[in-house]
């Protein structure tokens, strides 16, 4: 029977790469979930960047009709 020193280094070499494994299995799971954060806050960012536009498109289309109105309130007799 091999002796005990004999048995530990090369145990301790098999769980070594056994965790380098296991460690490398989580990195990879971790970068795919940190992938999908950053798609997700683009896609926020655009949605935001989008409604801003729209929002800016639709005021300034309520500015050029306030303003219509009020030369037309101008031309109108007292």
């Amino acid at each position: 029977m091999a002796e005990p020193n004999d048995m530990i280094l090369p145990l301790l070499r098999d769980m070594r790469e056994d965790m380098r494994t296991r460690f490398d299995a989580v990195d990879k799971r971790l970068d795919k979930i940190e992938a999908a954060q950053k798609s997700f806050k683009h896609a926020l960012t655009a949605d935001t960047m989008m409604s801003k536009l729209v929002a800016g498109e639709f005021e300034e289309r309520i500015e050029a009709l306030e303003r219509d109105v009020e030369a037309l309130k101008a031309q109108r007799p007292a």
